[in-house]
This record gives structure tokens, sequence and C-alpha cells, in this order.
């Protein structure tokens, strides 16, 4: 009777331990749902940059289609486009934190406010772009770029342009002290050289086609000398805090890409009405541009050689680990 009562007593307890362990995974369990659903509450609004120019369709479509909002409400996650033009500018809003995502944010911008303490990190590419950056004059005795010895050039210090300029020169053996380099905004160098104050001008985007109908010629492009890399980078603490925020994000940005793929001409008509750029330059730039998210292996290597040039030519201090930098979460 005792053998019997220990046997009671012991299966009781192993069924004691049993359900208590039961309970333990059931409140974990309960725990987990109620951390992922507090990842999702803690996020009530996401601030997103909008650049149009030069022709950032992925940006135009998910803005005109509501992608984004579509996205979000249905954890009543408010969405805002703040149009930040300047890199710098989207830098300085990452910083302060008022700025979650930069939509299209050149390479250069990003390299520039990491070396400076800057928490953000490259999550995707937003495109590829060479043909679209060009180095343009009216100066009929410009030919080819080793005519460019002793002229007057215009164009945004710290840029993929100015990057091209130097690479343009490096290929020809020359250097930037053998030009006589103006710092100016794209806008403002295409009126100087139309105008005859300088003899050069370094030109992006619409502002490309405009200039040829005005009489300028193209002397190169960025092909064969850079990638024009436009990136998309996100604030480093929200990416710790959501990175199942960031991923839907991206998410987003695939489907914007294939609805340009299934839909061009409705594509090119949202593209035109949103830049004023005819139906025609529209079909003709979009062409320059190569949208695959992907980050590959000659993308990081343009970037390193993106940082090596801010480097040399005195505009970078520090440099960082371009692998760090990187935060790839399109795979």
């Amino acid at each position: 009777m005792k053998i019997l009562n220990k046997a009671g007593i012991i299966f009781s307890c192993m069924l004691l331990i049993i359900a208590s362990l039961t309970g333990c995974a059931s409140t974990q369990g309960s725990k987990d749902d109620k951390n992922k659903q507090q990842s999702v509450e803690k996020v009530k609004n996401i601030n997103i940059s909008y650049v149009k120019a030069p022709l950032n369709v992925p940006s135009i479509i998910e803005k005109k289609k509501s992608l984004f909002e579509n996205e979000f409400s249905k954890d009543d996650i408010k969405v805002t486009f703040p149009e930040i033009t300047e890199g710098s500018k989207m830098t300085e809003a990452v910083a302060a934190g008022s700025l979650d995502f930069c939509n299209a944010i050149g390479a250069t911008s990003v390299i520039m406010a990491a070396a400076n303490g800057v928490n953000i990190k490259i999550i995707g590419m937003y495109s590829r772009a060479p043909k679209a950056f060009t180095i343009m004059t009216k100066n009929p005795s410009i030919k080819t770029v080793s005519d460019l010895k002793g002229k007057k050039i215009a164009g945004p210090k710290g840029t993929i342009l100015h990057q091209l300029l130097l690479g343009a020169l490096q290929k020809e053996n020359m250097k930037i002290e053998d030009v006589q380099f103006v710092n100016m905004g794209i806008p403002q160098g295409v009126s100087a050289l139309m105008s005859g104050s300088v003899d050069v001008a370094l030109v992006a985007g619409p502002a490309v086609p405009q200039a040829l109908e005005k009489g300028a010629r193209i002397v190169t492009t960025g092909e064969g000398i850079l990638d024009a890399s436009i990136v998309i980078a996100a604030r480093g603490d929200f990416l710790d805090k959501h990175l199942d925020i960031a991923k839907r994000y991206m998410n987003v940005h695939e489907k914007s890409l294939d609805f340009m793929k299934n839909n061009p001409e409705e594509t090119y008509k949202l593209a035109s009405e949103e830049t004023n750029i005819s139906i025609d330059k529209v079909k003709e730039m979009y062409n320059w541009y190569d949208f695959n998210p992907q980050i590959t292996d000659k993308d990081i290597k343009e970037l390193e050689k993106t940082q090596d040039f801010l480097k040399e030519n005195g505009m970078l201090n520090k440099t960082v680990d371009i692998k760090t930098l990187v935060k790839d979460i399109t795979k």
C-alpha cells in the first residue's frame, strides 16, 4: 500500500512538472507573440524621403500608387514623404531621427555621413545610371576630355558628377589642377554654360536633354568611368529595433519594380506627369537606368572606389568599412 502511495505521489509530481513546463512554454510563446506585436505597435510613423529627379521612377510609382501606405496601414502606421532632395540634408535628418529611410541617396552622401559618425546603413541599391551623368559643353574647340585642360568647369562638389570629372581626367593622365573647377549646382551650372561664363558643365538627369535642346553637346558620360551608384539607406537604430519593418519596406520597393515591368506605358505616363518631362524623353532616359535593388560584389567595389575618391580629394578624413556599412536585407 505504501509502495502504491509512493508511486502515486511520484506520478502526480511528474504530471505537475510537465504541466509547469508546458505552462512555461505557453507563457514564453505568448511573450514572443506579444513582443512581435509590440515591434509593430511601437512604430506609429515612418518617414521616407521623396526625390523624383533625375528620374527616380520607383519612387514615383510608390508615391502615385500609394504602395507604402497600403502596406503599413494594416498596422495603423502613418507614412510621410518629406521632399528632401540634397543628400547631406537627408543624412542630417537621419542623424536627428526625423528620417527613417532615404529612398534614393547618392553613395557619396552616405559614406561621408557614416565616416562622420552618423548611424546609417545601406540596405539596397536604388539605381545605377552612368549614362545619366555627363560632362557637357557648347565650346566648339572642346571635342574630347583631353581638350578640357585649362577650361572653366562648373559642377556640384563632392557628388557623383564631381567624381565623374575626376575619373575622366584621370583616364587622360590629368588632375583637377589642370582645369578651373567651380563649385556650382546643376541648374546654375547649365545657366552658366548657356551664358558662356563657363566652358563646361557637369549635368545629370532631365537637365541633360534640356541642355541638348539648347545647343549643348555631351563630351562624355559616366560609362566606363563609374557606375553612378544611388542607394537605399536607413537609420541604423531603426533597423536594430524594426528589421521586420525594413524588410517589408524592401518588399514594397520590389512591388514598384514589378509594376514598372508589367505596366510600362502607365509607368512612363506617371513619370512624365510627375517630372514635367515629355513621355518621349522619359522613355529615352528610362533606358539609362538599372533599378535592380540587389547589392552585388561589383556594387561593393564601386562603393569602395567612391570612398577612395572622397579621401583622395580631401573630402573625407576618416574611412569606414564598406562591408559593415552595408546591411543587405534584399536576400
